[in-house]
């Protein structure tokens, strides 16, 4: 996890934004009463004498040393014509007398009568900058809990938001983006209004004529940071494209980039009681090489699962075995999607390994019919571009009706349900190739043209019969390999110059128009902040996101929750019409971290990961509220957490559907060392109910 920035010791000479010297006294000292003594509603401050707020710690850090009465008690007003000047960051002011009403004092941000003045936390020109801590997404009426959050409030006291939330946002104001938030236009912060309780301190609320100048002030404010927004956003910082911004804007709304509404749709629902039992485990077959084992399908009456050179059907309850598909060699690839009917594709090896040959070309590509358990057809293609050996592939994917497979020697597509050639790889006078698919509701490839050293990539969408591209979209330069994340809506991730860091392979997202190969949008995803992950060269690879709504769903990178120990993180979006942020956050809770699975309509499938302790959880996240369902709850017992978390998250596929929880391998290898002693599974089932 990324650490924050500490902030300076000291201030600039004559602190942040305040050319002034301090009181006397010091900061924080107790002043003079004022007329009609503490608590009575006081004039504003006299024009030409702005009051320098204190400086908070920017990552939402309180003092060590907390004032008398608790942090945010009642502070005494500063003299009339004697602006402070803020103490050095993190040093805790002086506390005042114990038991002596104060007082507030405006807090960091806080905007200044007269014309506002650039300060430390002043919105600056260019792109801004994330803070540490994420915004909290309040739900109306129930406070937002996080890292300090205050327990045993008094009534009608306003809860203080968790750890990096900007204190005292007022109702309408979006807050500060921090930790695994995409970036957004900073805005100044200003104190909470205190109720009549307070904090039990003898707090009074604003007077009317101080509710007037802090409008006011607000105001005008906002309408300076929004012009210094709009005179920083139109640049471009050389790393995104022309065709759109994605630098910030303030956090959007639940609607769609068109202005439509999001969520809903959604057939999983939740079961009466959430609590599932470990429905079957299938023990992992022996293996003396590494051996690829993907591909995963649920049907109404089956799981089906990949295995050591077969595919085999699974009774769904009790994983009783209903029928195995043998295969010449090995499997080399499986798509992710089926047809209604429940057919997929798949490519294997020619032939078993022998020790003459070890590996086999990977060459035939095949149809599976899930009802009946047959291998509908299966068959290779010769081209220009392999000579008179038959075409070798790496990936294979589904769209409609046709199942596209691609490899280094370029690719060919079937026919469904007769294996009939629809295009197979053809010679380019520039040296191009299909790379790779990707189906589902519609069909992409990514095509390589240029040399190895320098590779150029192109998208395009095609028409899944013919196989003509619809549209091109040429990707920058630096992009050695590119994952198509969706087919409709079409959108591409990629590592763009080897600048991600974090193996996941995502340094930006496109949002591409499919019908005419314009970008709408490029969406940086730094990695220290995001935890999606596309890390391989296959096209149709990616894993922990979801597409819907007009959005990607990401998690962020984890980071520390509240609790003593144990690490969180969310879930948020980005709009892929406009690229900025929108208001979406999920949290996963403490000592538990989520990931998206799937669409189901409107509504996000997430899977939380547990903690040492307890069992994982499958939840439903509305595409409106961000409010979560719960679905599917595992068991806590140690034999059974230690099968659910024997499977890596990067490398296992997950499915869930109609109360049932399929996790499995995509890779076998041989056990050696202190794994011989552990048990390891080719799959295992939770279901409810």
């Amino acid at each position: 996890m990324t650490q924050p920035p500490q902030p300076p010791n000291e201030p600039p000479q004559g602190g942040f934004g305040a050319p002034q010297d301090p009181p006397p006294g010091g900061f924080g000292a107790p002043q003079d009463p004022p007329p009609g003594g503490f608590g009575a509603p006081q004039p504003p401050p006299q024009a030409g004498s702005p009051q320098a707020p204190p400086p908070a710690d920017p990552f939402g850090k309180q003092p060590d040393t907390p004032p008398a009465g608790g942090f945010g008690a009642p502070q005494p007003p500063p003299q009339a014509g004697s602006p402070q000047a803020p103490p050095p960051a993190g040093n805790p002011q002086t506390p005042p007398p114990a038991g002596v009403p104060q007082q507030p004092v405006p807090g960091y941000g806080y905007p200044q009568a007269g014309p506002p003045q650039p300060g430390y936390g002043y919105p600056q020109a260019g792109p801004p900058q994330p803070g540490y801590g994420y915004p909290q997404a309040p739900v109306p009426g129930q406070p937002q809990q996080g890292y300090g959050f205050p327990q045993g409030l008094p009534p009608g006291q306003p809860p203080q938001q968790g750890y990096g939330f900007p204190q005292g946002l007022p109702p309408g104001q979006p807050p500060q983006q921090g930790y695994g938030y995409p970036t957004t236009p900073t805005q100044q912060q200003y104190p909470p209004q205190q109720n009549g309780g307070g904090n039990g301190n003898g707090g009074k609320k604003f007077s009317t004529q101080m509710q007037i100048i802090v409008a006011a002030s607000v105001a005008v404010v906002l309408i300076v940071a929004g012009g210094v927004w709009f005179a920083s956003s139109g640049g471009d910082d050389g790393k995104k494209d022309k065709a759109t911004s994605s630098s910030g804007g303030t956090a959007e709304g639940k609607g769609s980039g068109t202005g439509g509404t999001v969520g809903g749709g959604g057939t999983e629902k939740a079961p009466a009681d959430p609590k599932s039992k470990l429905a079957f485990q299938l023990p992992e077959p022996k293996v003396t090489d590494v051996t690829k084992v993907d591909g995963s399908w649920v049907t109404d009456k089956a799981y089906v699962k990949s295995g050591l050179n077969e595919i085999v059907g699974y009774d769904l309850a009790k994983g009783a075995k209903l029928w195995s598909i043998p295969l010449a060699g090995r499997l080399c690839a499986a798509s992710r999607h089926m047809s209604k009917d429940f057919k997929t594709a798949i490519a294997f090896e020619a032939g078993k390994p022998t020790k003459a040959k070890k590996y086999q070309p990977c060459n035939r590509v095949g149809a599976l019919d899930l009802n009946t358990g047959k291998l509908m057809w299966s068959k290779s293609v010769t081209a220009a571009t392999s000579g008179d050996e038959p075409v070798r592939y790496s990936e294979v994917t589904l769209s409609g009706t046709t199942v596209a497979a691609a490899g280094t020697e370029g690719g060919a597509a079937f026919d469904l349900d007769t294996g009939a050639e629809r295009w197979k790889p053809k010679v380019s006078a520039d040296g191009c190739y299909d790379a790779g698919y990707a189906g589902g509701e519609a069909l992409a490839v990514v095509r390589k043209c240029g040399t190895y050293d320098d590779p150029q990539l192109v998208v395009q969408a095609l028409n899944p019969t013919s196989g003509a591209p619809l549209s091109s979209y040429k990707m920058p330069p630096g992009v050695d390999f590119a994952s198509i994340v969706s087919t409709k809506p079409l959108v591409v991730a990629a590592d763009v110059g080897d600048t991600a860091g974090d193996g996941s392979g995502i340094s930006d997202f496109f949002s591409i128009d499919a019908s005419t190969g314009k970008l709408l949008t490029r969406i940086a995803a730094d990695g220290e902040k995001y935890a999606a992950r596309c890390a391989s060269t296959e096209v149709e690879s990616c894993q922990k996101l979801a597409v819907g709504n007009n959005r990607i769903y990401v998690p962020t990178e984890d980071h520390e929750g509240t609790g003593e120990y144990g690490d969180t993180n969310e879930i948020v979006s980005f709009d892929l019409t406009t690229g900025k942020p929108t208001s979406d956050r999920a949290d996963a809770g403490d000592r538990y971290t989520m990931y998206p699975l799937r669409m189901d309509g409107g509504n996000i499938i997430a899977y939380k990961r547990p903690p040492y302790d307890k069992g994982g959880q499958i939840v439903s996240i509305d595409g409106s509220t961000f409010k979560q369902t719960l679905l599917m709850e595992n068991p806590g017992e140690e034999s059974v957490r230690d099968a659910e978390n024997s499977f890596s998250g990067d490398y296992s596929e997950m499915i869930y559907s109609a109360g049932h929880l399929f996790i499995s391998q995509t890779m076998l290898s041989k056990p050696s060392g202190s794994s011989l002693d552990d048990k390891e599974y080719l799959a295992v089932s939770f279901a409810t109910g």
